[in-house]
Order: C-alpha cells, then structure tokens, then sequence
C-alpha cells in the first residue's frame, strides 16, 4: 500500500516518518522493521514498513537522494528527542 502522491523528499522527512513508526503514530500492528527497497517493475525507490512475516505494512515512495542518504538513518534508527 504505497499512496503515490506521498514522497519523502529530505532526510528530515525520512526521519519523522521513521519516528511515527516507531512510537505508534500510524496505528500499525505488528511492525517488525523498515527498509529502504527498490520496485522491481519500475526501479521507484520507496521506505517499507515491513511485519514479522517481512509482508509490507506501509510503503512510501523516496527519492534518490533519501534513498542514497538515508541508508544510515534506517539501519541505525532515527535519534529522536533526547530526554
């Protein structure tokens, strides 16, 4: 379920996306993890929200740049506010 009008254009973007994610503010179940990917029909980068069945949740598109730089934000999780 990508909505293709919703693309995260900046690493801020990205990071509040990611944020949302994991505090619960997307109402999804069962999240087990995120991961950039490409669409194998048309090459379209996009962010998954993946469940414990690695079945997409939530996908949304990226551009390139995101996707290039924001490998690291993915993998290590955003920072967040600092309590």
């Amino acid at each position: 379920m990508i909505n293709e009008n919703d693309v995260i254009s900046s690493l801020e973007e990205l990071e509040a996306f990611l944020l949302a994610v994991e505090n619960g503010g997307l109402g999804l179940t069962n999240v087990a993890g995120v991961a950039l990917a490409t669409n194998n029909a048309d090459g379209r980068r996009f962010i998954a929200v993946l469940d414990d069945n690695h079945q997409l949740l939530l996908g949304r598109w990226v551009t390139e740049d995101v996707y290039e730089n924001g490998k690291d934000l993915v993998r290590l999780g955003p920072k967040g506010p600092v309590h």
